[in-house]
């Protein structure tokens, strides 16, 4: 794997969604490192390309209350644990469990594998709520995917949250995960 400023110079292959998200990050303004790689189906590959990125990437759940009348995407480190109830206490939704491919495709452009918070560009009707971990924004720089789980990005934390996310109209709930057994 190597690590790449910007967008892929040939683009061939490259599914739309992929560069729908490259031309909003350029059309924004925002700095990105990339890097290539092989779907991450093991811990290992995904430590790997940590590493080339030189970031934690963090994990994204796309999460539906039992209704399904009520979307959320939940961006926490990577090395947290997921515990459903200690979240649902803080947003005030019982019942929470993950939604269906379906639903991560029709709100967010996004198939399994490649949840990231560059899909809420496709959520032009605030169907989904973010939530955001409070010790994402820690960190520097945050990694995700451009919407496909293929290719890794590297993006200051500071151009996320004031570029990004007003640009998309999303103002993310911030939220305190313990993660511990």
């Amino acid at each position: 794997m190597e690590l790449f400023d910007g967008r892929p110079q040939n683009e061939e292959g490259r599914l739309p969604r992929e560069l729908r998200t490259y031309d909003y990050l350029d059309k924004l303004g925002i700095e990105y490192k990339r890097t290539d790689h092989e779907p991450a189906n093991t811990m290992e590959a995904c430590n790997e390309i940590d590493a080339v990125l030189g970031v934690l990437i963090c994990k994204n759940l796309f999460l539906c209350n039992r209704q399904k009348t009520d979307f959320y995407l939940l961006m926490m480190p990577g090395d947290k644990k997921f515990k459903t109830k200690e979240l649902s206490s803080q947003i005030n939704s019982a019942r929470l469990s993950f939604a269906d491919p379906e639903d991560m495709l029709r709100y967010l452009d996004i198939e399994p594998g490649a949840v990231s918070i560059m899909g809420l560009m496709n959520d032009t009707e605030h169907e989904v709520k973010l939530l955001i971990d409070e010790d994402v924004l820690k960190g520097e720089y945050l990694g995700c995917h451009p919407c496909v789980c293929t290719s890794s990005l590297k993006i200051k934390t500071s151009d996320i949250c004031d570029v990004f996310l007003p640009a998309v109209g999303h103002v993310p709930e911030i939220v305190h995960l313990v993660g511990e057994d």
